[in-house]
Order: structure tokens, then sequence, then C-alpha cells
């Protein structure tokens, strides 16, 4: 039987385009597997697994291509391992049309939480047309095929007014489940903040590192208090967690979680954070799907452990330029 490491280091080496063989998926679901943790949506109480998918980033740009093989290999694998949070938008390129190609072709499609976004707001702040945004999200429902979408999320902070309406109107007609906003910016925390804290919210999604700690001043306080569910995104620092920690053996004591890898060791410290109900970080790789689901098994962080991982990381060497 083939172990972790020889599966990872089989597919490393015949490359990630090639994606996963039916002997390697084979093995891989014989394997000892640890249960993914879950956590609760706390406007009623559903449990999602606590790490998925991003397609923004590596995943954009292999859907932009003519292989999207080793998507599928990432698809697969991540429905194997128990995993089903899938994160995306109209404004991660062909992302969605190619990741709803994906997983009809496999059949999966219905195994898993869709989230998707709505913006046809211009930079800016200008306003969003409602006819542009109510086919934009039509769009999405022909591509993913299903009746309804899990979470519909206003991107970026674009014209919530407007959109988080439109956005409210396909959840009264059942074809949403779920409503949401989200901003990866600072200079929006502000305005996601007061959208928090004066409209009625399912979900946010919000950046989150160990190296990104800013929404723990407020906003992941304030989901807290207004059962807000919280999408946690970039949680390697946009890579720049990986880069830092590239000449720094993993710490011992990382053990004491079970981290067995700095993925696993940067996604622990996301969910230890209470308001995080699931992190969605972005891959083309099945060996790296695999790892980052180890980050939602087994034991998360402790308060102390939690500072720990801080003090560590603000100890790495700060990157060029920065």
């Amino acid at each position: 039987m083939i172990n972790r490491r020889d599966f990872l280091a089989t597919t490393a080496g015949v490359g990630a385009s090639l994606g996963l063989t039916p002997r390697l998926l084979a093995a891989l679901s014989a394997l000892p597997q640890g249960q993914l943790l879950q956590r609760a949506i706390p406007s009623t109480g559903e449990k999602i697994p606590v790490v998925g998918l991003g397609s923004s980033a590596t995943f954009a740009s292999v859907a932009r291509t003519e292989d999207v093989t080793a998507l599928r290999a990432v698809f697969q694998t991540m429905v194997e391992r128990g995993g089903r949070v899938f994160d995306t938008a109209p404004g991660y390129g062909a992302s969605e049309e190619v990741a709803g190609r994906i997983v009809n072709e496999l059949g999966i499609a219905n195994k898993l939480f869709w989230a998707t976004k709505v913006n046809v707001a211009g930079r800016g702040g200008s306003a969003a047309d409602p006819a542009a945004a109510r086919a934009q999200i039509e769009t999405s429902l022909s591509r993913f095929k299903q009746p309804k979408i899990d979470l519909m999320q206003v991107h970026n902070m674009g014209d919530p007014p407007t959109q988080l309406k439109i956005a409210r109107e396909f959840k009264a007609a059942g074809k949403v489940r779920y409503v949401g906003i989200t901003t990866t910016f600072p200079n929006q925390y502000a305005s996601l903040i007061d959208v928090m804290r004066n409209e009625p919210l399912d979900f946010i999604g919000v950046d989150y590192a160990a190296d990104n700690r800013d929404v723990e001043d407020v906003i992941l306080p304030l989901a807290q208090e207004k059962k807000i569910a919280v999408l946690a995104y970039a949680p390697f620092g946009r890579t720049s967690l990986f880069r830092r920690a590239a000449n720094t053996p993993l710490p011992e004591w990382a053990k004491e979680f079970d981290a067995s890898s700095y993925a696993q060791f940067f996604l622990k410290f996301c969910l230890s954070h209470p308001a995080i109900t699931a992190i969605t970080p972005a891959t083309s790789q099945a060996k790296n799907m695999i790892d980052n689901l180890g980050g939602g098994m087994g034991r998360i962080p402790t308060a102390a452990q939690r500072e720990q991982i801080i003090k560590f990381v603000d100890a790495l060497p700060a990157l060029p330029g920065r």
C-alpha cells in the first residue's frame, strides 16, 4: 500500500499537470483518513468542513489554459478526503466556468458547497446595474448546473445596497441559500464593519493569516456578536508566509496540534480563532489539496499555542522590500 509520503513524492515526480492516476486515487482512498473538522454556520446551524478550495491565484492561472487535468485532480482529491467548500467568483477569470464544467463532468457538483460572488459595480465605488447583477448570478447558476447556489456574496464591497438586495431576491426565490459580502482590502474594512452592523448577513469573507491579523481587532469579534459565518481568504499571506519560512524548519512543537507541514501550521492558526468557519486556500495541485485538508484534521491550537505561533511568525525574516 502506498503511504502519504510516497503518494506526495509520486505526484510531485510525475508533475501536478498530470493529476492523479486511478491507481493513486485508489491508494489514497485506502489510506487511514482523519476526520475533517466541521463548524456550524451561525445563522442556521448547518455544518460545513473547515478547509475547502479557493479558485483565485494558481487555480485561476491553470483555468486559463487548455489542459485543466490538474484541476480535475484537485476536485477529486478534495471530495475524496471529505472537503466540500468551493469558493469562486466571476472576477477570477475562467475559474468559475471551468470549475462548473469539471465538477459536472466528474458527477460531484451536488457534493460541494458552492460559494460564488456578484459584482458588476465599477472601481471607485460606482453604482451597480441591477440588471447586470441579476444576469451575472443567472450565469453562475447556469455554470454550476445546480438548482441553488449555496452562498452568494457581494465581491469586494461592490455597491452593497444594490447587490445585497439582489442577492436576497435570489435567496427569497429559492435560488440562493446564504448571502454575504467580502473584502480583502484593508481600506474597505470600515465599510465592511458598517454593513455588518446594519445588514442581515449569513457570511463574510476576509483575508486572514498568521502575518495578517488586522481583522482580529473588530471584524472577527463583530462576526461572533452578530452570528455571521466567516470564510478566511489568503491564509498563507498570499504566499508570504511560505517565503519567509523557507529556510526555517517547522518547529517541533507544531506536533502538539498535529501540524506536519507549514501549510497545516498556518491553516490551523486561522482555525484557532473561533470566529473562523472555514478556510479556502487556492491551489492547482492535488498534493497541496491533501496537505491543506490535513490542516482541518486533528487538534487545533489552544490560546497559548496561538500566541506561540504569533511570536514564531513575527520573528521570521522579513521579505525584501517589506
